[in-house]
């Protein structure tokens, strides 16, 4: 098939395959300046020197009813995580799981009762694509048990070697039975339009939602595109920035791997000066609820 076929793929036929998509958020975290907004300092020293915290932000999950089915992007906190005393391991891991971290979760705040906010309910999930592996994008799954998960290997082998938990993965909460996990697998872009990336996955076959690789926070985090006919095209990127405005300020987040956070970073300021309009809504934005709305007018 030709780039100019694959490239008019989203805005082929009367109607638009995406419905709607909203936003839900499953609690709100407070993290450290510098994980949200840079430093020079070794991970490990500001995680357990910092005395300082900001504002709590939301715990985004973006909700999109597709003309094939509903899918999530990442599934948000487990509340048990702030109930269950055993729900984090001990040990010096647990030390830095609390000092990464404090999470405020109510009992009307879970992925249940927030999507019962837009009328629908875990089971009528399809499809959950999980941007990466870390706690408060994998919450939940247990919840999930019809619906597909899709990870690319790249973050499922993250699950492997030595002490993933000490990593920031809790494998305990993440390869649990009756799971749905789906490994995908990028193919060559031939669509003009997604340039300078050079690997995607069209997950509907119909150009509307393009998962694109995005390593830098992990080694296999990816965002989605999603591409509407009569609204502008949105960008989720889980957390590869915690602010919007930071990406575009290219100033980088503390945990990751600089190197490749600046040319995913790169990637996504390149494609959106290709999509116009493009908003890109991180997992912890406190505006990203607002944007949407606006871009969903």
């Amino acid at each position: 098939m030709s780039s100019e076929a694959n490239t008019s793929q989203a805005l082929r036929g009367n109607a638009d395959p995406i419905k709607a998509v909203s936003v839900i958020s499953t609690g709100s975290v407070e993290i450290h300046p510098e994980h949200a907004l840079g430093t020079k300092k070794p991970l490990y020293w500001w995680l357990l020197t910092s005395r300082r915290w900001l504002p709590p932000r939301p715990i985004n999950v973006y909700v999109i009813e597709h003309a094939k089915g509903l899918l999530l992007f990442d599934t948000g906190q487990d509340r048990a995580s702030v109930t269950d005393d055993s729900y984090f391991p001990g040990g010096f891991p647990g030390i830095v799981y609390e000092r990464l971290a404090k999470f405020h979760i109510g009992a009307d705040e879970t992925l249940d009762t927030q999507l019962a906010t837009l009328g629908y309910a875990a089971s009528d999930v399809s499809t959950a694509v999980i941007s990466h592996l870390h706690q408060d994008h994998i919450g939940g799954i247990p919840r999930l048990g019809g619906a597909e998960l899709l990870i690319t290997p790249a973050e499922w082998a993250q699950l492997t070697g030595f002490s993933p938990e000490s990593r920031g993965f809790l494998r305990a909460h993440i390869d649990v039975p009756g799971a749905k996990w789906k490994h995908v697998s990028f193919e060559p872009v031939t669509d003009t339009a997604l340039a300078p990336f050079t690997e995607s996955l069209d997950l509907m076959d119909d150009g509307s939602l393009v998962l694109l690789p995005t390593p830098g926070h992990t080694p296999g985090s990816v965002s989605l595109l999603v591409r509407r006919r009569a609204q502008p095209p949105l960008l989720l990127v889980g957390d590869l920035t915690y602010e919007a405005s930071l990406l575009e300020r290219r100033q980088l987040p503390g945990v990751g791997n600089r190197d490749q956070l600046a040319r995913t970073t790169e990637n996504v300021l390149a494609l959106a000066g290709r999509l116009p309009g493009l908003v890109i809504l991180p997992a912890h934005d406190p505006t990203a609820a607002d944007r949407l709305l606006g871009a969903s007018r």
